[in-house]
């Protein structure tokens, strides 16, 4: 029962000052897709000009519309500077971002951009946990990087949930300002000294 005595329960998770990072939330969920040069070769071995060119105009977009892709090629092959141009200048119109790259640092890009590009302001002077549930898909980078932004902004620094969080980072108590007076020292306690008896014949 609360303090009002109105029967509820308060939440004090819920109402103290912690902020929840949610870093998934941060990147589209939807997974790189990859173009992959080893597809257009002759025999698996060449990519000719001519073939590729023609493969490339009849190529169906919508795969790639709105979506970051990577340019690859996964075969065992010498291919031309030319072709990933010739892919690239194709998929640009229709892609949300084109990189001659793996999928895997793909994503590092996307990740870097987001992070780079949220505002951290909102954790300033707050307390953060930043969420570690469900969150198979954010990389271990991104939690690093989140933790890195977040110590020129937020007090504390906590990962996991905010019922059940690790501490990670706490920011120190801030030093007495240069100058400043210090509290007077207490006087020196003199030994008491006893009364001068008679002068002694």
């Amino acid at each position: 029962m609360d303090a009002a005595g109105t029967g509820l329960i308060t939440n004090r998770v819920a109402e103290s000052a912690i902020v929840t990072l949610d870093l998934a939330s941060l990147v589209d969920a939807e997974p790189v897709v990859v173009f992959d040069l080893a597809d257009h070769l002759y025999r698996g071995l060449v990519l000719r000009e001519r073939d590729f060119r023609d493969a490339l105009a009849a190529l169906d977009p919508a795969p790639f519309a709105g979506r970051d892709v990577a340019v690859v090629c996964s075969a065992d092959a010498i291919v031309p500077t030319w072709a990933y141009l010739l892919a690239a200048a194709r998929l640009a119109p229709v892609a949300a971002s084109v990189a001659a790259a793996s999928p895997a640092d793909v994503e590092r890009v996307r990740w870097s951009a987001a992070l780079a590009a949220h505002d951290w302001s909102a954790y300033a002077g707050r307390p953060v946990v930043v969420k570690g549930c469900g969150t198979d898909r954010v990389p271990l980078d991104a939690f690093v990087q989140a933790t890195r932004h977040l110590q020129g902004v937020a007090s504390k620094v906590m990962y996991g949930e905010p019922c059940s969080s690790v501490p990670v980072w706490r920011r120190p108590a801030e030093a007495s300002p240069a100058g400043a007076a210090r509290p007077a020292a207490r006087p020196a306690t003199l030994p008491a000294t006893r009364p001068a008896g008679p002068p002694r014949a």
